[in-house]
């Protein structure tokens, strides 16, 4: 399908979206209004395939009949209580999702960035009472190309100019090593070391994946100097690469999983830092919090989200299709259009010749054809389909995007 410049109501709506919102986002030119599944609709009823799945949140699609009735059954019943009082989901989520991740304690946020400071203040505080490190020397190491959100402290350790300009002064504390360097971890390992914390595989920075055995040598060299390994599976968790979890490609287990984004099932955000009883137990009442963190219709959804995941049936589509997808993709390396891909399961990072134009004009040229993608750092597009695409319609916007590249 091909579609039309945007007009009338879509040049309306992005009109006032620019005149009272913070220019923060630099969105595509379309306007949604409904979506279902793998497809949505704009305001002017043209229909695109979203290829993105709001960066892996819709892992199971837009308007999920089991997620949507879990939202409306809790709906009725209580939304909120605050952490004040007990509600009669809460244990039931923990539960649920700590078994999912083969941990024993679970400690819910919202949105990701709220779970990668949790961990943060998780490290340090272990760091303090159980490692015994000197009182305000706690470091964790970090891997350069990093994106773990974007509060003042996570955006210190960043190396991304446009996520950290002018935001100083940053917060100290973190020590910076190329991605996938194993010897460059090892070496920044000190006594004052209390964590590791990395992607499995960095989405931003246009879904690279590490060399075969880093995260199995990570797991190694965490072990053997009693530092923490965090795996911030974020983007990459919960189905996307073809396993429950990225580290289980390499049958890695960290020692605190960071979670979000399809937590919550494209319905509410949900996030959650998932350890063990020596890690987590280190927090005492009042040391940290969120008032919407693990409230009730969280946790339905939440619940819902791991009852889905435990069939392996998400796990199994991303896997499969994903084959399917690297298989397309490297196809296009051949003749030059395609500089490189990289990925796993059905996550792609497509670094597209430089001559055709940039990740930018290539998404636009996508969006007139009715496929719905995005760029990142210059010349990349990523591919990252909620889970329930059908082969038919992969196949398609696969051939929009060799008709782009062509042209």
């Amino acid at each position: 399908m091909t579609t039309t410049p945007a007009t009338g109501e879509t040049d309306r709506s992005i009109a006032a979206a620019e005149a009272y919102s913070a220019h923060n986002y630099h969105p595509l030119p379309v306007v949604v209004a409904s979506a279902q599944g793998a497809w949505m609709t704009d305001v002017e009823g043209r229909r695109y395939l979203d290829m993105l799945a709001g960066y892996s949140a819709l892992n199971f699609g837009h308007g999920n009949p089991r997620l949507i009735a879990a939202a409306k059954a809790q709906l009725d019943r209580v939304t909120l209580t605050s952490r004040a009082f007990h509600h009669d989901r809460f244990a039931d989520f923990c539960q649920a999702l700590a078994e999912l991740c083969g941990m024993e304690m679970v400690l819910p946020m919202n949105t990701g960035a709220e779970a990668v400071e949790t961990a943060v203040k998780t490290a340090r505080k272990w760091g303090y009472r159980v490692k015994g490190v000197p009182d305000g020397r706690a470091k964790i190491i970090v891997a350069a190309d990093n994106f773990h959100g974007r509060t003042t402290t996570i955006i210190s350790f960043s190396t991304d100019p446009e996520a950290r300009a002018d935001y100083g002064p940053y917060t100290p504390g973190f020590e910076i090593v190329p991605y996938g360097d194993l010897a460059a971890l090892r070496a920044a390992v000190d006594e004052d070391t209390v964590a590791v914390l990395i992607e499995p595989i960095q989405g931003e920075a246009g879904v690279l994946v590490p060399p075969p055995g880093y995260l199995a040598g990570v797991r190694a060299v965490t072990r053997e100097r009693g530092v923490l390994f965090i795996a911030d599976e974020i983007q990459s968790g919960l189905g996307r690469t073809g396993r429950t979890f990225a580290c289980e490609h390499e049958d890695v287990v960290p020692d605190m999983y960071v979670l979000g984004k399809a937590l919550g099932g494209g319905v509410v955000p949900v996030s959650a830092v998932v350890s063990s009883r020596e890690v987590l137990g280190v927090f005492r009442p009042g040391e940290h919090g969120s008032t919407f963190g693990g409230n009730p219709l969280a946790c339905a959804v939440g619940l819902e989200v791991i009852a889905m995941l435990r069939t392996g049936e998400y796990q199994d589509r991303a896997a499969e299709l994903g084959a399917h997808l690297h298989a397309e993709l490297g196809l296009l390396t051949a003749g030059g259009a395609v500089a490189a891909v990289r990925g796993r399961g059905l996550w792609a990072g497509v670094d597209v010749a430089p001559a055709l134009g940039t990740g930018r004009q290539i998404s636009e040229r996508l969006l007139a054809r009715g496929v719905l993608v995005k760029d990142t750092h210059g010349s990349t597009i990523r591919l990252a389909p909620p889970l329930v695409i059908s082969k038919d319609d992969l196949d398609w916007s696969l051939a929009q995007l060799r008709e782009v590249l062509a042209a």
